[in-house]
C-alpha cells in the first residue's frame, strides 16, 4: 500500500467524469493495489471518502469510511435521490480550507460494483448518504462547491 498525492483544485481531471471500469481489462491485483492506495491515502488525510480522481487516476471507483469499515464503490450510479433533503457543512480533500453547506438527498439507493465485480444494490441513509453523493459527485466531474449554498470557511475557490 501506499499514500497518493491528493491533486488540488485546479487540476483538470477533478472536473472529468470517469470512465467505467472494464473487470476484462483490469487485474484483480492492480484493482487491489489501487483500492488500497486509495483507502490508505482517505485515512492518513483524515478523510471520509475518497474518490480516484482525487488522486489523479482515471477510474470510476471510490471508497467512503463507513461505521463498518471501508466501502469500495467501483461503477457507483445513483439511481434514485429522496425527496426528503438535510443541510450539512462539507469540505473535500481536494479543495483543502474551503467548507460550506450543502443540500443534499437524506437517502440514495446505490447500484455498482464491488472490487471482485460482482453486483451492488442498496440503500444508504443520512451521513453515508451524503458521503455517497460527494464521492459519486468527483466521478461526474463535479465539486461540492458547485452546490455551496453558504461558505463557512474559505471562500468561493476562483479556479475550481
Amino acid at each position: 500500500m501506499a499514500i497518493r498525492k491528493i491533486v488540488t483544485i485546479p487540476h483538470p481531471i477533478l472536473r472529468q467524469v470517469m470512465p467505467e471500469i472494464n473487470f476484462k481489462q483490469i487485474s484483480l491485483e492492480g484493482l487491489k493495489k489501487i483500492i488500497d492506495d486509495l483507502t490508505e491515502t482517505m485515512f492518513a488525510a483524515d478523510g471520509v471518502g475518497i474518490a480516484a480522481n482525487q488522486v489523479g487516476l482515471n477510474l470510476r471507483v471510490c471508497v467512503i469510511n463507513a461505521k463498518t469499515g471501508p466501502v469500495v464503490l467501483i461503477n457507483p450510479k445513483i439511481q434514485k435521490f429522496s425527496w426528503r433533503k438535510t443541510i450539512m457543512e462539507e469540505g473535500c480533500l481536494s479543495v483543502p480550507g474551503v467548507f460550506g453547506t450543502v443540500k443534499r438527498a437524506r437517502n440514495v439507493t446505490i447500484e455498482a460494483q464491488d472490487p471482485k465485480g460482482e453486483e451492488l444494490n442498496f440503500k444508504a441513509n443520512g451521513f453515508f448518504a451524503r458521503i455517497i453523493q460527494h464521492e459519486v459527485d468527483h466521478l461526474n466531474g463535479k465539486l461540492f462547491t458547485d452546490k455551496v449554498i453558504k461558505y463557512t470557511q474559505g471562500e468561493q475557490p476562483k479556479n475550481a
